[in-house]
């Protein structure tokens, strides 16, 4: 990544600023979002939802552990959106399919439980460091910024947790007779519905949420980049001497 090139205006901020940066950066890859990452997205969704006949918790479990396999891809919209450049399905799939499938097995195994994976992952994507070489370049990143990655992680996950409860709470209201007890005692028992439903909210969260999470991590990976390297000096001196 050439800081040079990138389309952002880059400077040392606030975790909480990089964060909105990254929301800000969503809001902008509104058509990638929809062309490159949706798609991909539903067929995810619907493979997940085909398991619910194995059991009834499958389903959202499965849709969890693979949340890496969408963060790459949304990974990569926001990389080329740094550089103005937007994406489209084509592109997106193509860079799944020359992807090193070790890197994403390991991020669905012993990296799964990360409590920083949207802030560690453009290390291995994006620099495309392995091994020895990605853990001491994680390892300083992290330095100092532990707790800001460690707590914008949980703030998306409650995020996300919540907006399930609000889904699932408009239902007495979209079903005119149904009191909140009998809501509660139908979504917990054993229907096929009540699954479906219950997965239904928990995967529209998801979609909803992901793409903010990715984002806001590397934004914030961003930021970090520019403290250990000074890239908003090396982007303004640049800038400065091809204006002459």
């Amino acid at each position: 990544m050439k800081a040079e090139q990138l389309q952002l205006a880059l400077r040392p901020r606030p975790a909480y600023e990089a964060v909105d940066l990254g929301v800000g950066m969503t809001q902008r890859s509104w058509r990638s979002l929809r062309r490159a990452f949706l798609p991909l997205a539903l067929l995810l969704v619907v493979a997940c939802g085909a398991t619910v006949e194995i059991a009834p918790w499958l389903p959202s479990t499965l849709l969890w552990w693979f949340k890496p396999w969408l963060d790459r891809t949304l990974l990569h919209i926001y990389a080329r959106q740094a550089f103005g450049e937007e994406t489209s399905f084509n592109d997106a799939w193509e860079a799944r399919r020359s992807a090193p499938w070790l890197t994403m097995l390991q991020w669905l195994t012993l990296w799964r439980l990360s409590f920083w994976r949207a802030y560690s992952m453009p290390v291995a994507q994006l620099e495309g460091q392995t091994g020895a070489a990605r853990r001491q370049r994680v390892k300083a990143i992290l330095r100092s910024h532990r707790g800001a990655a460690t707590m914008a992680q949980a703030t998306f996950s409650w995020i996300e947790f919540f907006l399930v409860l609000g889904l699932l709470s408009a239902i007495p209201w979209m079903t005119p007779g149904l009191r909140n007890w009998d809501a509660v005692r139908w979504l917990t028992g054993e229907s096929l519905a009540a699954t479906g439903v219950l997965y239904a909210a928990h995967a529209a969260a998801v979609l909803f949420v992901e793409p903010f999470f990715v984002a806001s991590g590397f934004a914030m990976y961003l930021n970090r980049r520019v403290e250990l390297e000074a890239w908003d000096v090396e982007q303004d001196l640049r800038h400065a001497f091809a204006a002459r």
